[in-house]
């Protein structure tokens, strides 16, 4: 047992040394939140250097400490995989000393504060944004919420399922005749904790430049998000273009675009322009195509996709995929083929780019950031915290 605790220790004073230096090194963050989206933007602020303060229910804690199995102790995986590095308070809001406590240490130590709780749930407790930016005129402040800071909408809760059917992504999802899906990661959180982050980084590089300016509030929320993935079949779509429509695996802008059935599996090919598109022709044995009025530029092809098909397809599934690959990968058309996640986690590639990290305590291996300074990706920023395991943080706040 001590040899193991040896090894803990060895690996936590790897990681600080490590961490040293980091782009956010010094700063303050308190995280007021709880599932996905507000702990993954602070654990991107995490990874960065900074510290991370979270504060949690009693009791329950984070509801993502119980979104499992798979569990690691007493908490969900996933939630150490967005909460490595932070540490954990639980404040009881309607605990008047603790609430001043928590006041207190904000007002001391934090450079940002960040929230995703209902709207107008923190205003009773003075932990809103216009009453802490009172309070201490230089504080980042960002709420991320499910609708946007104004409308009809914008007191209603939200959970990304729900916002990929209100923003129409549902709409444009799988095949046609196919009963509606998700995209099976919360990519509406990820994205706002992503947005979230990248609004506070903004906030403090014009506070750098501006250290009298006024109190700086960023506001995010999934909705908005949902927005901006749908950037292009909505502009599209606002500009007279047809409705758009779901494509598979396919784009309904760029032909071919999509995943191919070969003899022994499938592969996505990415003949992104009309080179590339001449270039799988000649592999193919279909040197006549590029000639074709209806498959000569993209536009055509996108309009003819069908009739394209069906000269594409008998060709591609007489190969192997690795005779597939090989070849287009000779002449340089991006393919690759389906993977399994099983496949992707046994990669040479994943373990090539160290995006694959172990918390210093190694019971987790997540994701790190996917961002390197200097060649060197920022290690994971910590273990994941036990609920309430620094609560003496505010014992003297000051």
């Amino acid at each position: 047992m001590s040899g193991s605790l040896d090894t803990q220790d060895a690996a936590a004073a790897a990681n600080g040394a490590a961490r040293q230096n980091l782009p956010l090194s010094g700063l303050c963050v308190v995280e007021i939140g709880h599932s996905l989206a507000a702990p993954y933007a602070g654990n991107i602020l995490a990874q960065l250097g900074a510290r991370v303060v979270k504060i949690e229910q009693p009791g329950r804690g984070d509801y993502a400490r119980g979104w499992g199995p798979p569990f690691t102790g007493d908490s969900a995986t996933m939630f150490h995989a967005v909460n490595n590095g932070k540490q954990s308070i639980q404040v009881d809001f309607d605990d008047a000393l603790m609430l001043e406590r928590l006041r207190a240490f904000i007002c001391s130590h934090a450079d940002v504060v960040m929230q995703n709780l209902k709207t107008g749930a923190l205003t009773k407790y003075g932990l809103d944004a216009d009453t802490l930016t009172n309070a201490k005129p230089d504080l980042i402040y960002c709420n991320l919420g499910a609708f946007g800071r104004h409308g009809p909408l914008a007191s209603r809760p939200g959970y990304d399922p729900l916002i990929q059917a209100f923003s129409g992504m549902m709409s444009i999802l799988g095949h046609d005749g196919d009963e509606p899906s998700r995209v099976p990661v919360s990519i509406n959180d990820i994205g706002t904790g992503m947005w979230a982050a990248i609004g506070i980084l903004a906030a403090l590089a014009q506070r750098g430049r501006q250290p009298d300016g006024s109190p700086r509030i960023v506001d995010v929320s999934l909705f908005e998000t949902a927005m901006a993935w749908m950037t292009v079949p909505l502009t599209d779509r606002n500009a007279g273009g047809p409705a758009p429509r779901r494509n598979g695996s396919g784009s309904p802008n760029i032909a071919p675009y999509q995943v191919f059935r070969c003899a022994d599996g499938q592969v996505m090919i990415a003949a992104g322009n009309d080179a590339l598109f001449v270039k799988l022709c000649s592999v193919l044995g279909l040197q006549h195509l590029p000639a074709d009025p209806r498959f000569t530029t993209n536009g055509g092809r996108v309009e003819n996709l069908d009739a394209l098909l069906q000269l594409l397809e008998p060709a591609l599934a007489a190969l192997s995929v690795d005779d597939c690959l090989s070849r287009l990968s000779a002449v340089s058309i991006p393919c690759g083929p389906m993977q399994t996640v099983d496949q992707v986690l046994a990669h040479p590639q994943l373990a090539a780019v160290g995006m694959l990290q172990s918390t210093p305590r190694g019971d987790v291996s997540t994701m790190a950031l996917p961002i390197s300074f200097d060649g060197r990706r920022p290690p994971l920023a910590g273990n994941g915290p036990a609920l309430g395991e620094h609560n003496a943080l505010l014992a003297d706040p000051t």
